[in-house]
């Protein structure tokens, strides 16, 4: 078995998976997989600002590969950016800065 690693870019994937090695399948998300439709009505404040997301075809695409992969995979890495992860910490989890540059994922 193989942990899994989500990146947003395929560069990236391509560097981290040289360090990591064969017991990971680091994978690129594109981006994002999902976004709030382009039309009034997608965010509802009187509903606790509940969303409507959409995913493209891409995006489909993505989390097919990533859900195919996570089903043989130990552990699910999901490497974001830390300034993402702090500025939207309710989709990312809870996150903690260590040394200025790494982030802890709880």
């Amino acid at each position: 078995m193989t942990d899994v690693v989500v990146v947003e870019s395929p560069a990236k994937a391509k560097t981290i998976n040289k360090y990591l090695g064969d017991g990971y399948t680091v994978l690129a998300s594109f981006g994002h997989v999902r976004d709030l439709p382009p039309k009034d009505g997608s965010v509802r404040p009187e509903e606790g600002f509940a969303m409507d997301w959409q995913a493209d075809e891409r995006g489909n695409r993505q989390v097919a590969a990533i859900a195919k992969a996570v089903k043989g995979a130990d552990v699910l890495y999901l490497a974001t950016r830390i300034a993402r992860a702090r500025r939207f910490p309710g989709m990312y989890g809870r996150c903690s800065r260590r040394s200025g540059r790494s982030a802890a994922w709880t």
